[in-house]
């Protein structure tokens, strides 16, 4: 009963929101956080990017065809980007490579895009692991709730000690970063309510445009890793994680077959 709790319903998308917090603290708290998550940042991101090409796009291509399944995949890819190109990163961890050296204590004028291009970021977590429960196989449910949550491990990190160089005080950082973490409970809500009003045969296009903001996040992130350290530490480790969802995904729907 506890694991159908956290497998279904709000659980998947509370348990993200939970761990998305607990990065907060951790980011607030720790001055070492980018050396503690170097590790975490390109394996999450390489669960994502196992969760859309071993995951989501066979199943869309089987259900909607190809054509359909790229156009809301490079909307999905499309939106992300323009928003992390033209208004904020919209991906607290992409963005944890900012060169504070020349900056002041406070970096001024960047909280206010941060945390908005972050809540929007949140809530497409949320309504991602929400639409995602109800795709038709188990391992898919499991493999997108799962990289969710590891992602939010490392944007969490990242969001808290950004907020705390943008704003006055660390009440202040704390209280806009728990807020942007909680917008995913909020997107779990509102997908759980109107995704089923979809029904299952629409539940495909919301599932196709989560694969690209999916890939955009999984796959700048790795960019980022390999600009800062090196291809072959940010290709192994994102590989890595990459082959764990598929095992993942492929376990589960073994096991419910």
């Amino acid at each position: 009963m506890p694991w159908a709790l956290i497998t279904t319903g709000i659980g998947p998308p509370l348990l993200a929101t939970l761990i998305g917090v607990g990065g907060v603290f951790l980011g607030l708290w720790l001055t070492t956080a980018g050396r503690r998550t170097r590790l975490v940042v390109p394996f999450s991101a390489g669960v994502l990017l196992g969760v859309v090409f071993f995951g989501l796009l066979p199943e869309l291509v089987e259900e909607i065809g190809w054509p359909v399944t790229g156009l809301f995949f490079a909307g999905g890819y499309g939106l992300l980007y323009w928003i992390g190109r033209h208004v904020a990163p919209v991906c607290p961890s992409c963005a944890h490579d900012h060169d504070h050296r020349s900056c002041d204590a406070v970096l001024h004028g960047f909280a206010a895009p941060m945390i908005g291009a972050s809540m929007l970021h949140s809530f497409f977590d949320g309504w991602t692991i929400a639409t995602a429960q109800l795709a038709s196989h188990h391992g898919i449910r499991l493999a997108v709730a799962l990289a969710v949550a590891l992602h939010k491990i490392p944007e969490g990190i990242a969001l808290g000690a950004i907020v705390r160089a943008s704003v006055s005080s660390r009440s202040a950082a704390l209280f806009w970063s728990v807020v942007v973490e909680a917008v995913t409970l909020v997107g779990g809500i509102l997908g759980l309510a109107i995704a089923p009003r979809l029904g299952t045969a629409w539940i495909t296009y919301p599932l196709a445009l989560a694969a690209g903001w999916l890939f955009y996040l999984g796959a700048h992130a790795v960019h980022e890793e390999w600009k800062r350290r090196g291809a072959v530490p940010a290709c192994v480790t994102a590989l890595t994680g990459a082959a764990g969802a598929a095992a993942l995904q492929q376990g589960v729907q073994a096991w419910f077959r």
